[in-house]
């Protein structure tokens, strides 16, 4: 993931500031796992979990899949995307050049507005 815009960076960057979605990218770098064991393995709620989980799926860094077990249950698999991020100045410099907006979450700045 090289070239990303100032919007996705925000977004990424977001998504990665929360304990809770830190450590669910770091199990998920340990390999792919499925919602009820990750929920147990990071001690979160199943929604709460999800939550997350759609957090960083929306942002490029997690992906997931619907699989059937053996015993029939369909399963949802996570896993981490192939994302390598190098921050320096002149990336952020390149990458706040093409912001849209100045906080994807809250929509734009008053000044933005008029």
């Amino acid at each position: 993931m090289t070239g990303l815009t100032g919007d996705e960076l925000v977004e990424m960057l977001a998504a990665l500031a929360n304990p809770i979605r830190l450590r669910i990218v770091a199990v998920l770098a340990g390999g792919r796992d499925y919602v009820s064991h990750l929920a147990r393995e990071i001690g979160v709620s199943r929604p709460l979990l999800h939550m997350h989980l759609q957090r960083l799926e929306a942002a490029g860094l997690i992906t997931g899949s619907l699989e059937l077990s053996d015993d029939g249950k369909a399963m949802k698999y996570f896993e981490v995307t192939d994302f390598n991020v190098r921050l320096t100045a002149s990336t952020l410099a390149a990458a706040a050049a093409t912001l849209t907006r100045s906080d994807p979450e809250k929509g734009p700045a008053r000044k933005e507005q008029s």
